[in-house]
């Protein structure tokens, strides 16, 4: 997001607040003037929390721990059903398909629409799945 957008964000941020329109602009100018700042303010208002609250170590890694252990799960469920070809093409469908979700729900904290993160996310997710499948079939064969 470059700063015009954050700035104009950030000041719709106050309006909703209740401060007049010159006010809220007169006070994300400020804020602005160290772009550093301008991203706590925005994001504090997009999140609805400060550093201070997200500096729980303890909770960092839980949170990355369970998010990876549930993101890394999703690929192996069609394999508890199927087996073969189909269980490798279910796989891939039930990935992409989170990916996407993952992507939609990623605009929830970015400016970007939910469609056009989800879509981003999905070729990620392919291009991802398409180099470890190829990086797995050249392990398979002993070719590295």
């Amino acid at each position: 997001m470059n700063g015009p957008e954050a700035r104009e964000l950030l000041s719709l941020y106050y309006q909703v607040k209740g401060l007049p329109e010159s006010d809220a602009l007169h006070m994300v100018n400020h804020i602005a003037s160290d772009p550093e700042q301008l991203l706590r303010a925005l994001s504090t208002e997009r999140l609805g929390h400060t550093e201070e609250a997200l500096s729980n170590p303890l909770v960092s890694a839980s949170s990355g721990a369970l998010s990876t252990a549930v993101g890394a799960i999703i690929p192996v469920i069609p394999f508890f059903f199927m087996s073969g070809l189909n269980a490798v093409i279910a796989a891939a469908i039930v990935s992409l398909a989170a990916h996407f979700l993952v992507g939609a729900a990623k605009s929830l904290i970015t400016v970007r629409s939910w469609w056009s993160s989800g879509f981003e996310m999905t070729i990620v997710g392919a291009v991802e799945g398409a180099v470890t499948y190829g990086i797995g079939i050249l392990l398979g064969k002993g070719g590295v």
